[in-house]
């Protein structure tokens, strides 16, 4: 037969009889810790269990194991450093590799054919800080999947799936920990000291195949490391943070810009074929980071808009100015990219669809050598799709490296990479709002209608390491340094100028753009735990280097008029109107200083300030001039968390941010920085195990804006005010076994408060006061159709402003999108149906010239295969 051994700081033996036993546990003494470095599948010939002390428990939701759930020492959750797994003449056992076992709670919540053990006090996090998840399907024979996996910032579960009945469960204690044994049907059903015929003593010791697969299959995640720099649970940190999990990236067959309709308070100003992103969030206009690090502009808003390598999406809400230097108020979107998995994983996906969409994916990842102390994964696409526009044509090609070793066990190198190179034809720049939003005398312009003509060639790189040293088990450093490129090449892009008399002339500028950016950014951190009195600390100091080089050559040309309802493509543009030929170079210098205070278990303070300094300097090589200008900004952040019971986190925050205004006012004086200031207060709830939700509320003034200087023509003042005031409410996690939920809700009042251009009261241009998504999934989990699945999404945003002056609204829409799918062992097909009901609508608009029509029904379908 083959048998299966599972070992974690628990004890359990799973048989088909129905029946529960418990041991308790004891701690694994310092001499006798496990590697914790590997949080793979480890396999021995032989594994002696240890004495144990067996604990009769009926099988109900009963409380197996009642200890405090977190260190009594240091008061953080107890890590789990690694699972691994010991063939035993019985089955497989599990150990969950911690020093504290005995600091854990366990509880029984099994429902129907499974098994379902909730580990409390611990989580499931490699020595990096990284989170993974234990997988093992069809392991034993009446046993359908194994898994341990995260569900909450505190919780592991423990899942085995019976294929027809509840496997039985019996937990020991003993010097190794928690010990699952899993028999098959044929062990349960015999006494095991003897073997059959059929299942040979010989054969009770052979291995089945075990997956770590670090994938996060779930629709919550429980940590974000970007909004400290430290590994916190969110219902520790004082601020609202979504996250996108790879689990709905996949389950809507997502890019950047559909993945972001999960976000209501982020709204993405581009078409959704656009180049780049165009990100406001809370009514501020944004950027995006990777992996917690900033970029240029022109890098952080070219992620897009393939998703592959990416693992999930953290919307950080608010001003983050205190981890980033100069950011916006309203937040920051951060890409997590994915890390390598120690034990051999190989993805490989096809998907095609509506308007010519092809795309071909692989993952692969796994150890480099014996010892799995090196290790890899490589991501790459190519995706290749028309679009429902005319003439539209997009090739993105993305390859996304990384490599990790362990120089020893207290130190960890990490060298990570992207290329992409994006090709675009046509791309959609919008239509005049006459004959779209608004009648025209013609008829409506046909939303498939195309007005520009170019093409455009942007490469993206980026290649960087990460550099992690345990000094002791209270201190660590890290160091990052990242290189980002960015060559964006168009050629002859058309964009609108005005619209004649006869509603069907448009007038179009005829551009040609090279854009550079080179963008360096090193990053250290020293992090170290330490204790006044009864108060605990968690100090971070960090220091931040960047620069930013870019050289931009700018023609532009009157372009050929087109006849929106009878266009005549490949006309000659006119004469050359406006050049430009610039470099600027922007140095950044960030100090920041941190400490998380946990004055009780349930109090929780974030004090945290951040000193930064900038230097740019500016060449206009046609005017021959240069000009330079130097300023600073001190950004602080307070926070407060209290729990008044464990599921429930009370929170409020006080934070600043700044934004570099270049120039000079008339008097010659340089500007001030853009400062931004929030008020936050909110609450996160742990409904359930494995669901959660966060309400928020926010008051957000941007002060020192630029507007026109009423008494010198061409010249700007820092009178300027804007404030945003608003509600999000969010809901994600497993409601019921299979049902999946991510839901949200955001409401935005974002409004200038002072200006003396715009009227005062204007709603900010793309913004709505109402927006909402909700996405879920349920999959059948056992009979005949066990692994079919299916998708539904609702969303809606509310009408926006159309540009500065509030002359036009862009309406209101409600789109729904489908899914059925179906995973059966390493095999999952799907078809993704968005835009179900083929609702005309626009998604948003730079100007009066310029809405963009949304795409109409589409269907996309996937298959993929994991090995």
């Amino acid at each position: 037969m083959r048998s299966w051994c599972l070992s974690v700081r628990l004890s359990l033996l799973i048989s088909l009889s129905g029946c529960l036993s418990i041991v308790a546990v004891s701690s694994v003494g310092a001499s006798e810790k496990p590697n914790s470095q590997d949080a793979g599948t480890n396999y021995e010939t032989s594994y002696q269990i240890p004495q144990l002390k067996k604990i009769e428990l009926p099988t109900t939701n009963a409380q197996l194991l009642v200890q405090t759930p977190t260190n009594e020492i240091t008061g953080q959750v107890i890590p789990i450093t690694g699972v691994k797994a010991n063939p035993t003449d019985k089955g497989v056992e599990v150990i969950l590799e911690t020093t504290l076992g005995e600091k854990l709670q366990v509880t029984n919540r099994s429902q129907g054919n499974n098994f379902v053990a909730d580990v409390s006090g611990g989580q499931l996090r490699l020595p990096n800080g990284d989170a993974f998840t234990f997988k093992s399907e069809k392991p034993l024979e009446g046993i359908t999947e194994i898994t341990v996996t995260n569900i909450d910032a505190n919780t592991v579960r423990v899942t085995v799936v019976g294929e027809k009945a509840l496997p039985g469960v019996e937990l020991f204690d003993g010097d190794e920990g928690l010990i699952f044994t899993v028999p098959s049907i044929a062990t349960s059903a015999q006494t095991p000291e003897t073997p059959t015929e059929e299942q040979p003593a010989a054969q009770q010791d052979e291995p089945i195949e075990l997956v770590v697969t670090g994938e996060q299959d779930r629709y919550r995640i429980p940590n974000a490391s970007t909004v400290t720099r430290t590994d916190t649970p969110l219902r520790d940190i004082p601020q609202s943070i979504q996250i996108i999990p790879q689990q709905v990236l996949r389950d809507q067959r997502a890019d950047i810009s559909s993945a972001l309709l999960n976000a209501p308070s982020v709204r993405n100003a581009a078409p959704s074929n656009f180049d780049s992103l165009r990100l406001q969030v809370r009514g501020f206009f944004s950027q995006s980071t990777v992996n917690g690090i900033k970029e240029s502009n022109g890098l952080a808003s070219n992620v897009g808009p393939d998703l592959t390598g990416i693992e999930n999406i953290e919307v950080l809400l608010g001003p983050n100015s205190v981890l980033l230097g100069s950011t916006s108020p309203g937040g920051t979107v951060n890409f997590v990219t994915k890390q390598p998995l120690r034990d051999p994983y190989y993805f490989i996906e096809a998907t095609v669809g509506s308007f010519d969409f092809y795309r071909g994916e692989v993952d692969i990842s796994g150890p480099l050598d014996d010892e799995k102390k090196a290790l890899y994964r490589l991501n790459a696409s190519y995706r290749n799709q028309g679009f429902f526009t005319d003439l539209s044509q997009t090739r993105n090609l993305v390859i996304a490296p990384v490599f990790s070793l362990e120089l020893n066990k207290n130190t960890n190198l990490t060298i990570e990479g992207i290329y992409k190179n994006l090709q675009q034809e046509n791309n959609n720049l919008g239509l005049p709002a006459i004959g779209t939003i608004f009648s025209n005398p013609n008829g409506d312009i046909p939303r498939t209608r195309i007005t520009n003509e170019g093409e455009l060639d942007v490469t993206t790189t980026r290649i960087g390491y990460k550099l992690e040293h345990k000094l002791n088990e209270n201190w660590s450093l890290n160091n990052s340094f990242r290189y980002g490129y960015l060559n964006y090449d168009g050629a002859g892009l058309n964009v609108g100028t005005q619209l004649l008399s006869d509603n069907r002339t448009l007038l179009r500028t005829d551009s040609d753009y090279s854009d550079r950016y080179s963008d360096y950014r090193l990053t250290t951190n020293a992090i170290g735990k330490f204790v006044t009195g009864s108060i605990q600390h968690q100090l971070l100091f960090g220091i931040d280097l960047g620069r930013l080089d870019n050289s931009l050559t700018f023609t532009e040309r009157s372009g050929a008029p087109i006849d929106l309802f009878n266009p005549i493509y490949g006309q000659p543009s006119g004469d050359v109107t406006f050049a430009l030929d610039s470099n600027t170079v922007t140095d950044e210098l960030g100090i920041i200083l941190q400490d998380q205070v946990t004055i009780a278990d349930n109090f929780k303070l974030l004090l945290s300030g951040r000193f930064d300094t900038f230097t740019q300097t500016n060449k206009d090589f046609l005017a021959n001039t240069e000009t330079s200008q130097s300023g600073s900004a001190f950004s602080p952040r307070l926070g407060i968390v209290y729990q008044p019971i464990p599921p429930i986190s009370l929170y409020a925050n006080y934070s600043r941010s700044f934004e570099p205004a270049i120039g000079q006012a008339f008097d010659g004086s340089d500007f001030e920085p853009i400062r931004g200031t929030q008020y936050e207060v909110g609450v996160k709830a742990d409904l359930r195990q494995g669901l959660a939700a966060t309400l928020a509320f926010y008051d957000i003034t941007q002060s020192n804006v630029l507007t026109e200087d009423t008494n010198n023509v061409g010249f700007s003042v820092q009178t300027g005010e804007q404030n945003s005031q608003g509600i999000e409410l969010s809901l994600t996690g497993e409601i019921l076994p299979g049902l999946n939920v991510f839901a949200s809700y955001a409401y935005n009042n974002a409004r200038v408060t002072q200006d003396n251009s715009i009227p005062v009261g204007n709603q900010v241009q793309r913004t709505t006061p109402h927006a909402a998504s909700l996405w879920t999934t349920y999959q059948i989990l056992q009979g005949d159709l066990q692994g079919l699945g299916f998708g539904l999404g609702l969303f809606y945003v509310g009408d926006r402003a159309g540009d500065t002056g509030n002359t036009f609204e862009v309406p209101s829409y409600f789109t729904t999108d489908a899914a059925v799918f179906y995973k059966q062992d390493r095999f999952r097909a799907a078809i993704n149906i968005k835009n179900l009901f083929n609702v005309d609508y626009f998604e948003n608009a730079f100007n009066r010239l310029r809405v963009s029509p949304g795409a109409p029904f589409t269907v996309q379908g996937t298959v993929s295969l994991t090995f």
